[in-house]
């Protein structure tokens, strides 16, 4: 877990960056003021964790325990060098144990278009159901020059 003072705002981009912003387009966090993502990643309700491995953050499991009775999965996901070796279900349970150690009668997620495409069949296998669906509209971050052009380049770019 983050230390609850002195949270990185340099580490946890880095990392945030290489789970879900080269492959899959993240972005709300890397074009955050940083007093801004501070404010949320050192809350005393959020809840930041990693895999770490030869001394490198490779995985991330953020809750988000702001609102009374409930958890949501706020970010979660790995960087290639664990995919594929059952790293992501480790992680999962988890994010699954601790959400639920807490007094919560609702824990969830919001995934998109901008994740892996298995992310929603791998939230459903963990006990999540879907129950709504929504279009969000905002800016190519790749447009905007929060991401570079090369990012996600499955995602065609309109200009």
């Amino acid at each position: 877990m983050f230390p609850p003072a002195g949270v990185y705002v340099p580490q946890y981009r880095d990392l945030y960056a290489r789970v879900g912003a080269e492959d899959w387009l993240w972005f709300s966090r890397l074009g955050m003021p940083p007093a801004a993502l501070e404010a949320i990643i050192r809350h005393p309700k959020v809840e930041i964790f990693v895999i770490t491995r030869d001394g490198r953050d490779e995985g991330l499991l953020e809750l988000d325990l702001r609102v009374a009775g409930e958890c949501e999965l706020a970010f979660f996901g790995l960087t290639k060098a664990l995919l594929g070796q059952g790293a992501g279900r480790t992680l999962m349970t988890a994010a699954i144990d601790r959400a639920w150690s807490h007094p919560i009668r609702r824990f969830w997620v919001h995934t998109c278009t901008l994740d892996h495409p298995d992310a929603l069949s791998f939230y459903i296998r963990s006990g999540f159901r879907p129950y709504r669906r929504q279009i969000e509209i905002a800016d190519d971050p790749r447009l905007t020059g929060v991401l570079p052009d090369t990012a996600a380049p499955h995602v065609p770019i309109i200009r």
